[in-house]
């Protein structure tokens, strides 16, 4: 946490933070417009926010987009905040909020954290039934080869769609495939107003991809959900579920337990 606390105290890195916050997906030229600063010092502070892990990077053909990333601000949320006074934290709370009140203007969602496990293990994670239902509370069958597909089970409900099928599967270091098919039961039977299935259903099918790179003791998870329309619903929804399975799944892997269900 050291480093989250050093990229956090000089304004011009929270200045970035508040652009990106602003409108995710930014490229070095992007940042640079208006700002009274140079690129090359720009640069500097994007690399220690993205060394602190706030900034998560991915790649578009030549450009390099920038993304908030809340994890280390949610860590610091899950497990100190509850120890100090409100008023101390306040601020920490307060950046909490702003970086997961505002949905991503591009549309992505992009989120890395790192997990004190091996490749293997995690890979296991993400693709085992029996871990998923976990931190999860999904079931999650398929062969995990590309083409195979994925069936999705979740307090009764189950989804086997034909197109729901894996894209992409590299053991222990990149596995990708097409989100669950949404209908009607599924939002009978998760409590979801049917108005938003309605929305979702109708939306073009979105694809999530994790890569998985080693980082000494530790891996590096990078979770990027793409292949939304503007003012997409699912985009909305799965802005807000992502966080907290990813650290349910952090904390399963390196304590033996998930988080417990916000809900309970």
């Amino acid at each position: 946490m050291d480093e989250v606390f050093r990229a956090l105290a000089d304004p011009s890195r929270r200045r970035l933070l508040d652009r990106l916050n602003e409108r995710n997906g930014q490229t070095l030229r992007e940042l640079c417009a208006g700002l009274d600063m140079a690129r090359q010092s720009v640069s500097k502070h994007l690399a220690v926010l993205e060394a602190a892990n706030l900034v998560a990077t991915t790649w578009r053909g030549r450009e390099k987009l920038h993304y908030v990333n809340a994890e280390p601000i949610n860590a610091v949320a899950e497990r100190w905040i509850s120890q100090y006074h409100r008023e101390r934290v306040r601020a920490l709370a307060d950046l909490k909020t702003a970086l997961e009140s505002e949905p991503m203007s591009k549309p992505e969602f992009l989120y890395t954290t790192y997990i004190r496990t091996t490749p293997e293990r995690l890979w296991q994670a993400l693709t085992d039934p029996a871990f998923t239902i976990r931190y999860w509370g999904a079931v999650l069958e398929s062969e995990w080869t590309e083409g195979a597909t994925v069936s999705w089970e979740q307090n009764g409900w189950k989804s086997a769609d034909p197109e729901q099928v894996v894209l992409e599967s590299e053991p222990y270091r990149r596995l990708a495939y097409t989100w669950h098919t949404f209908t009607p039961d599924f939002a009978e039977i998760m409590g979801i107003e049917p108005e938003f299935v309605e929305r979702a259903a109708a939306e073009p099918r979105s694809k999530v991809t994790f890569d998985l790179e080693p980082a000494g003791e530790l891996v590096k998870l990078t979770v990027r959900h793409d292949g939304f329309e503007p003012g997409s619903a699912v985009l909305e929804a799965v802005g807000g579920g992502w966080p907290h399975i990813l650290a349910s799944l952090k904390t399963l892997m390196e304590t033996g337990e998930p988080l417990p269900d916000p809900e309970d």
